[in-house]
């Protein structure tokens, strides 16, 4: 199976991971993508959903309240601090652009109806992880500290030259508390924009073992098994992370057999 998917710019909404029709059974993504005054409707049916600000700024609306100028910056490397708003299940929003937009729409089901929350910059935390040559700077938007049940959603800037994630981890044995089933997508942009990355994708048993150069606007699913991120020199190297499974938040596993290079 091939665990890397691409985006091509388009109007209005766009999924890219389904549920049924991917690998992954917990996790959903997309992307919105709209012109000044345009306006999108929304409904979050079963799944709760995050919308983190990738470029531009949007109002929103629902029930009788409005959020007005949602947003903080033309595009991802130029805050590492994104704005986002979370909607719970059966939720119905609206999304007018007050400039081009870029959303990331992440979304998983679950049972319990929580509170809508607008997340301003001032939320989201900032820390540096790993040592250079695994270095990047690691933002967490959605967690425990939000009205979200499931999703973990975070962003990363990866050091130039600099492997993320290593050594090599996965989150798919129920092992707590140091590890949980959890599913995951990275979703990738570069500056300038024709930089690349790659990203490798395996499991002990040899089963799944890839390696993909990831351009912009690719993403790659991690349904199960060890992953790691190499950052290619001379560009700037993002991409946001979301995971949903049996618990929220980081409960993982290194590949043994590197575990030592910690």
């Amino acid at each position: 199976m091939n665990f890397k998917k691409s985006y091509k710019a388009a109007n209005g909404y766009t999924p890219i991971c389904k549920i049924g029709e991917c690998s992954l059974k917990k996790l959903e993504f997309g992307i919105i993508e709209l012109e000044p005054g345009q306006t999108i409707p929304f409904d979050t049916e079963d799944k709760e959903t995050a919308f983190i600000m990738l470029e531009g700024h949007c109002n929103v609306s629902f029930d009788s309240t409005k959020w007005e100028n949602i947003g903080n910056r033309k595009n991802v490397f130029e805050n590492r601090r994104a704005e986002s708003f979370y909607m719970p299940i059966e939720q119905r929003l609206e999304i007018t652009a007050l400039d081009h937009i870029k959303i990331a729409v992440c979304a998983t089901p679950v049972a319990e109806k929580t509170e809508p929350q607008l997340l301003r910059e001032d939320h989201v935390v900032l820390k540096l992880l790993g040592r250079q040559p695994f270095e990047r700077e690691t933002s967490f938007i959605i967690d425990g500290n939000s009205n979200a049940k499931v999703l973990t959603i975070g962003e990363a800037y990866c050091t130039e030259g600099n492997w993320a994630g290593f050594p090599p981890h996965k989150h798919d044995e129920d092992n707590m508390p140091t590890e949980c089933i959890a599913e995951e997508i990275y979703y990738f942009l570069f500056d300038p924009e024709q930089g690349f990355a790659v990203q490798c994708l395996y499991t002990a048993d040899g089963e799944i073992d890839e390696a993909y150069r990831v351009k912009n606007d690719e993403l790659v699913e991690f349904p199960k098994g060890y992953h790691t991120t190499v950052s290619t020199p001379g560009y700037q190297t993002y991409f946001l992370w979301l995971m949903a499974g049996d618990y929220q938040g980081f409960n993982r596993s290194n590949d043994p057999i590197h575990d030592w290079i910690k």
